[in-house]
């Protein structure tokens, strides 16, 4: 089976006559079966040589055609088609399917209606976003600011456990009664 332009070509070979007679005519050529493509099927005509709807709707395919023509109507896509490079062609087609699947999913909004969807699903989305950012960022302050806490109540312990009086080697300086004016009485007699 051969794809070619526009329509599916298959061949079937004849079957060799049962007798081995050499004077039997020679097998005659091969037969053709031309498939036309999906939208011509469907539309129940022929599908000539040039049909510009073959290359986009091959006869494999027949939903696809099935869908646009239901939207948009045969004459209409072909009008577009005809008018279209044929660079755009395929692209036009692909958009034309998709378009009428929203619309028959959606006959009210169609593609428009999925749009506006996803779009406020996109505002949702951001909008939790900034929510998330925003509480990492009050949790790093938060933890900033304890750390800084817990650095301070370390420096206060520190002074806290040394000595209120520096410490010399000579301790007599601390017990001397002449600086400190006072004699120092027992405390337990």
């Amino acid at each position: 089976m051969q794809y070619s332009g526009n329509t599916t070509i298959a061949t079937a070979e004849a079957s060799p006559p049962a007798s081995n007679s050499s004077s039997s005519p020679p097998s005659s050529p091969p037969s053709v079966i031309l498939s036309p493509c999906a939208a011509c099927k469907i539309l129940r005509r022929r599908c000539v040589e040039k049909c510009v709807l073959a290359p986009y709707f091959p006869p494999t395919e027949p939903l696809k055609f099935t869908i646009a023509h239901r939207v948009f109507g045969a004459s209409n896509i072909i009008k577009l088609l005809q008018e279209l490079p044929e660079d755009q062609r395929a692209d036009a087609v692909n958009s034309m399917v998709y378009e009428a699947n929203a619309r028959l999913r959606d006959p009210v909004y169609g593609c428009a209606g999925a749009i506006c969807q996803l779009q406020k699903q996109i505002n949702e989305l951001q909008g939790e976003l900034a929510k998330a950012q925003a509480e990492i960022m009050n949790i790093q302050c938060q933890n900033s600011n304890l750390f800084e806490l817990i650095c301070k109540h370390q420096n206060e312990q520190e002074n806290l456990l040394q000595p209120i009086l520096p410490y010399h080697e000579n301790s007599t300086f601390l017990l001397d009664e002449s600086i400190l004016g006072v004699a120092w009485d027992p405390l337990w007699t």
